[in-house]
């Protein structure tokens, strides 16, 4: 049997209604107020749209609706700016609750049921402080086919 030492990484902890989420602070670029949104038509459903943030064009993502498969939130508290290679985006949530210091030991792994459906999204799942807390797969949030038909719609303006 090996045992996996524990590793810490720094994450930023947001909040979607009750459910807190972690997202690798390497992929983190900053959180600001929301801005203006405007739609875009032939996107999934957890897309919003696109706002302006630093000159960019930028897809919004509704946290919410990504992780719990129900229609967009009207408003968000913040939004968190991510860096997801070249590409950025930014994903509306309720609140920000700060920097922490993840521990690999508080991890575990998704359970065989959600494999399936949640591997692409979600890395692993824990808890901090006796709350349920989901680690993000940043770089899975938004996949290739969105890319693409956010690009041709900006190609078109």
């Amino acid at each position: 049997m090996t045992v996996r030492a524990s590793e810490i990484s720094p994450v930023l902890v947001v909040t979607v209604g009750a459910r807190a989420c972690a997202i690798p602070l390497h992929h983190v670029a900053e959180t600001m107020r929301p801005l203006p949104i405007e739609p875009v038509a032939g996107t999934p459903g957890f897309v919003r749209g696109v706002s302006v943030i630093r000159g960019a064009p930028t897809p919004v993502v509704d946290l919410r609706a990504l992780l719990e498969n129900v229609p967009n939130s009207v408003t968000y508290a913040r939004f968190v700016t991510m860096k997801l290679g070249e590409r950025r985006v930014a994903i509306g949530v309720d609140g920000v609750v700060g920097l922490r210091n993840l521990d690999s030991a508080q991890l575990g792994e998704l359970p065989p049921i959600l494999r399936d459906v949640a591997a692409d999204l979600i890395e692993a799942i824990g808890t901090r402080d006796a709350q349920l807390l989901v680690v993000l797969r940043a770089a899975r949030i938004i996949p290739d086919e969105v890319w693409t038909t956010l690009a041709a719609a900006e190609a078109t303006r």
